[in-house]
Formats: C-alpha cells, sequence, structure tokens
C-alpha cells in the first residue's frame, strides 16, 4: 500500500528550501500525527544529530515511521559531492552518504542521494565525472546490500544537475553500472521540467522506482499548482508501487496549511 510523508528539515543551511517542517522535531512529528501521516522524511546536518534512541521513542509515541533520510546537508554544509575532482573529497562524500545510510537503516528506511550527487563543471571531462559518480554509488549500492536496505538516486532537473535529469536516463545508468541495490526517486517537480509526460515516465520504470517526491509544478503542495495528478497517481497505483509518496515542498503559505493540503491531496489521489 502507498504510504503518506511528510519533510523536516533540521539545517538552518537549507532554510529556504523546499521543505514542509522545520527546526522543532517533535513539534513536527506531533502535528504530522495530528494530521494522519504515516511516515516522515529527515534531512539533517549529519548522521550523528539526532540520538537513535530518541528517534525511534518519538517515532513509537507518535506512531510514525522513517520513510527516508536525506544527505543534502553534505553538500550544502559541508561541500561533499560524489563527482568532486579532488579523489579526497569524494571519498568524504561516500563516508558520509554511508553514516547517513547506517542511520536510515537502523529504522528500515533508505537514504537519498539528490545533490551530493554534483555536475560536471566547466573544464571537465564528462566521461570521467559519470566514471567517478558510478564508482560512488557502486560502493554504496554495495553497502546497501550489506545493511539489507536500499539506496534512492535522484534524477534532478537541469538547473540543478547536469549528470541525469530524466528517469529513463537513471535506469539506464543503473543498469549500465549494475547497480541492483539502487532505485530511483521519483520527484514530481524535477520531472515536470524534465519528462515529456510523467504518468508514461513512471508507467515505464516502475518496477525502479523506490521513492516519490509529491510536489506541485510551482513546487508548492499538490494542489497549489497545475500538475495533473490524476494519471500520475494512477501510473503508481496500478503499476503497483507501494513505497511512500513524500511531501517535499515549500512551506506555502504555512507549514501547517501546506501539510494540511499534502494530506489532503494525498487521499484524494491515493485512498
Amino acid at each position: 500500500m502507498i504510504e503518506s510523508a511528510v519533510t523536516i528539515a533540521l539545517v538552518p543551511q537549507i532554510k529556504k528550501g523546499p521543505w514542509i517542517f522545520w527546526d522543532d522535531l517533535e513539534k513536527s512529528m506531533q502535528q504530522a500525527a495530528v494530521l494522519g501521516f504515516d511516515a516522515i522524511e529527515l534531512f539533517t546536518p549529519d548522521a550523528g544529530y539526532i540520538e537513535p534512541d530518541r528517534l525511534l521513542s518519538l517515532l513509537s509515541q507518535y506512531d510514525l515511521s522513517l520513510a527516508a533520510a536525506g544527505t543534502g546537508a553534505g553538500k550544502v554544509v559541508h561541500g561533499l559531492t560524489l563527482t568532486d575532482p579532488d579523489e579526497g573529497i569524494r571519498e568524504e562524500a561516500v563516508a558520509f552518504i554511508s553514516n547517513m545510510m547506517t542511520f536510515s537503516a537502523s529504522f528500515g528506511a533508505p537514504a537519498i542521494i539528490g545533490s551530493m550527487q554534483g555536475n560536471i563543471t566547466p573544464g571537465m571531462d564528462s566521461q570521467q565525472v559519470m566514471k567517478w559518480l558510478a564508482e560512488g554509488l557502486k560502493q554504496l549500492d554495495q553497502l546497501a546490500g550489506e545493511l539489507g536496505t536500499q539506496l534512492i538516486y535522484e534524477p534532478l532537473n537541469r538547473y540543478e544537475t547536469n549528470l541525469i535529469n530524466t528517469i529513463s536516463d537513471a535506469v539506464s545508468f543503473l543498469q549500465a553500472n549494475e547497480l541492483s541495490q539502487t532505485r530511483l526517486l521519483a520527484d514530481l517537480f524535477h520531472m515536470n521540467i524534465e519528462e515529456i509526460n510523467i504518468a508514461e515516465s513512471i508507467k515505464n520504470n516502475i518496477p525502479h522506482i523506490g521513492h516519490v517526491h509529491f510536489a506541485d509544478s510551482n513546487r508548492n503542495p499538490v494542489g497549489f499548482g497545475h500538475t495533473d495528478l490524476k494519471p500520475i497517481a494512477a501510473a503508481l497505483t496500478d503499476g503497483g508501487y507501494d513505497g511512500f509518496v513524500s511531501a517535499e515542498a515549500f512551506p506555502w503559505p504555512t507549514s501547517d496549511e501546506a501539510a494540511a493540503q499534502t494530506i489532503r491531496a494525498f487521499r484524494e489521489y491515493f485512498r
């Protein structure tokens, strides 16, 4: 069964980003529970930011699960990517993600690689950069298998990365590099920019999709933009997707209103 999740960001440096709740972990979890969300998706500065016992206690108290953990702080706070020309920085990036994977796996959840994939910067050889990306992901894919979890890789739109922008190109990359434990994040905002047809892309690649980010065309909560969600929801449901649909959207007009609109939209399309 498809389940709902809402994002909680605890990283001051990404204060303007597309996350529904901010700062106060317990208050955010309490509000998520009141609204009826099944899970939370966390963004923290690093894997050691929250004591596992505290998170476990809060999840139990509010009857929530951990849907996934984001790794974006690795780039935003620490300047790490898997495609940095400096080998030492690439190794640090793998270590940062590995720690986050170990943390999230203890709650039965995957870690997400989005911005930490990096970019091909001017003057760099694109084939070499893609080779670095593959090398890093292979190490992390192997770790995912050892941890009994999956790794989630997110194709981003062209304004955020020039590596892989569409779901189909990401599938080809996974297959070419035999990344058996890695699944894709279908982010509806990024797909609105890059895909010819979002629903068809999901339908054609459903076995490779392991997580969904629920946001409208303008990255506001679903219902506050112009994306046609009906065929997208049908593609996920009819295709047998049984993961999380997680609200990674701007907290517009407020966090509470954004969360309430998200759960209304989730119930409209998936219940």
